[in-house]
């Protein structure tokens, strides 16, 4: 969704209008889920979040600047949920038992269950890799890499989401690179 298409259906929901706030759901949503997924490691609380940070934008759509870009405004509301979420879990923790005893069922990027998808995709242990290097990381980092490579969004952009400064989204950004390239065998630099 460009900018000034995000600008005019957040100006028209703040107005009252009920389908300018459906449009701009639909065009937010997919990716902001993407991002809650990635950051939570669980599609079930992305989902969670998702909602959760569309009821906060409901609730606070009047303190919304006017003539700016929603989205990042959005996931910045989704970003604070999110941690919101993870010092919430991490205060309430309870063991249940040692190991996973539930298993999980196999699925490519897209979500799709293995097997069903005609082009076979990347290799299954490049991806686990990957995804473990990723996770691997502090959360910093990993949030400045899943922003800015997974999401394809600017350092500005990512640095407006996770409330930080451009430079220091940089360090971390580039930092996670560094680890992730190690980890995967990549070399130092």
């Amino acid at each position: 969704m460009l900018p000034a298409e995000a600008i005019t259906l957040m100006q028209r929901y703040v107005d009252g209008d009920a389908a300018a706030f459906r449009a701009l759901y639909a065009g937010v949503a997919p990716r902001l889920l993407g991002y809650l997924a990635k950051m939570t490691r669980d599609r079930a609380v992305a989902d969670d979040l998702l909602q959760q940070t569309f009821l906060k934008v409901h609730r606070a759509r009047a303190a919304w600047v006017k003539g700016a870009d929603p989205i990042p405004w959005i996931y910045a509301i989704a970003h604070r949920t999110f941690l919101d979420e993870a010092r919430r879990k991490s205060r309430a923790i309870v063991g249940v038992g040692q190991g996973d005893d539930l298993p999980e069922v196999a699925a490519d990027f897209g979500g799709q269950a293995a097997g069903t998808a005609a082009d076979p995709g990347p290799d299954p242990e490049l991806v686990r890799t990957a995804l473990a290097a990723l996770d691997a990381l502090p959360d910093a980092q990993r949030e400045a890499v899943v922003l800015t490579k997974l999401d394809g969004k600017s350092i500005a952009e990512a640095a407006q989401i996770a409330g930080t400064t451009p430079g220091a989204m940089k360090v971390r950004a580039h930092r996670g690179y560094v680890a992730l390239r190690r980890a995967l065998g990549g070399g130092d630099s």
